[in-house]
């Protein structure tokens, strides 16, 4: 690190020790010993416990339940039970807390939801986003842009982003001209590293393919996509174009960074220290198999603000666990995103949607596409772009033996594919009756059964 880096990340760690008398680094510590060691278990089952008891005794969702109640015995809840009941959810004892925080998520596929968090996860998720941004190659102080939809609740001073040594980088909009602004600010300010969606990431990456721009004098070191699933294709390309790590970070506004993708395969290591995961069926609060797909449950280990106790987020997961000497390390081996971004082929299968992304990342011609299953066994795949250069018998050959012998694709032409009110462009999509996602109104049928 060249001196004012090193500057911003010792004066950091030397403020946070004269005001707060160290608990940041102190968090750091625990999270990275976890990483390494493996997280107790003993001690996760106690930060449960005490959990529970806080939520019964200081809530009036969870109220009518014992203190000792185990986690499995606690309903499974989603966004939309925060949002019917989120008065009922929230801490007698933090309500009125001068040190909350409130954290919005974007509504990118649904109605906007705001989660309050009290001092101590605050300066828990300071601590994970610290080390995991050490994992992925990035340290406090290194010049950063960050690239997503700048809403004012979101937005920084300007003293936070002298502090911070951050650039705000607005993918509102994502043309031609806007990224060639965006990599020009890249390479003339020497940023060294790129935090932002991964559909805003893979738009730039297209862009550096598509005119063949030299990246030689870029000064990036690391990559760290947020918010969406990223394709392998992608993760490729950007390492290659910028020769630095690109490793996706695993995180939600309304929990925080909870992992980081591993080095060498897809897979995500979890921070177990923070938060505790459950794997469960897709179509029921039993726990899945070793190596079946299921739906992520996530109870937050320190949120008493707003106790989170089994949240299922609508993303998929495949995990392995590892246990050893009472310690354990959970990985998500394959995510598979929002339950609305799965796609099942005609007999009902789910398929990853990197089949589709991989098998579109590529193809001459292409600008943006998005593909959407209307039926079991319809499908619609837009594309934007150069019309001569795309090859739709080629493309076609591509997807349809994934989908079955039923499968009924159509190919539309469209100027313009939006993004979502997040500015994160969505690449599949499913409408399909019989895969709905979970709504409010399942939401309310969870509170009234509590």
């Amino acid at each position: 690190m060249i001196f004012d880096e090193k500057l911003r990340w010792y004066g950091f760690w030397t403020v946070d020790r004269l005001q707060k008398g160290g608990i940041t680094r102190k968090y750091y510590e625990e999270i990275r010993e976890s990483f390494r060691e493996g997280t107790s278990v003993e001690k996760t089952q106690e930060k449960l416990q005490k959990l529970i008891a806080h939520a019964v005794k200081t809530t009036e969702f969870y109220k009518d339940f014992d203190e000792n109640t185990p986690l499995e015995q606690l309903p499974v809840v989603n966004k939309d039970t925060f949002r019917s009941n989120y008065e009922a959810m929230t801490s007698a004892a933090y309500r009125d807390a001068k040190d909350n925080r409130i954290m919005c998520t974007s509504g990118s596929t649904g109605t906007p939801l705001s989660m309050v968090q009290n001092r101590d996860k605050i300066d828990h998720n300071t601590a994970a986003s610290i080390f995991l941004g050490a994992v992925g190659g990035f340290y406090i102080g290194m010049k950063e842009a960050f690239i997503r939809v700048w809403v004012n609740n979101v937005k920084k001073s300007r003293l936070q982003l002298l502090a911070e040594n951050l650039i705000m980088v607005d993918s509102s909009s994502m043309d031609d001209e806007a990224l060639g602004k965006i990599f020009s600010m890249i390479e003339k300010k020497k940023v060294k590293c790129l935090v932002g969606y991964s559909s805003a990431l893979g738009e730039l990456s297209r862009y550096i393919s598509r005119y063949q721009i030299d990246t030689s004098k870029c000064r990036v070191r690391s990559i760290l996509p947020i918010s969406e699933a990223m394709p392998v294709s992608v993760r490729k390309a950007l390492k290659e174009q910028f020769r630095c790590p690109v490793r996706a970070w695993y995180s939600n506004e309304e929990n925080g960074i909870m992992g980081i993708q591993n080095p060498d395969d897809e897979g995500y290591h979890i921070d177990t220290e923070s938060y505790y995961y459950e794997i469960l069926k897709l179509d029921r609060d039993e726990p899945a198999q070793p190596g079946e797909l299921g739906r992520i449950v996530i109870t937050d280990l320190y949120n008493y603000a707003f106790p989170i106790l089994r949240y299922d987020n609508g993303d998929l997961a495949i995990a392995r666990k590892k246990e050893k000497n009472g310690r354990y390390k959970l990985y998500l081996t394959e995510l598979y995103g929002r339950r609305s971004d799965m796609i099942y082929d005609c007999d009902g299968n789910a398929l990853t949607p990197y089949i589709i992304t991989n098998n579109l990342w590529d193809v001459e011609g292409v600008a943006q596409f998005r593909f959407i299953q209307e039926d079991v066994t319809k499908y619609t795949l837009w594309l934007n772009g150069d019309r001569e250069k795309m090859n739709v018998d080629n493309i076609r050959e591509r997807i349809l033996p994934y989908l079955g012998d039923r499968a009924e694709l159509s190919i539309e032409f469209v100027d313009e594919i939006p993004v979502l009110n997040s500015g994160k462009r969505k690449y599949i999509e499913n409408r399909c009756a019989k895969y709905r996602v979970p709504t409010a109104s399942d939401g309310a049928e969870i509170a009234r059964k509590v």
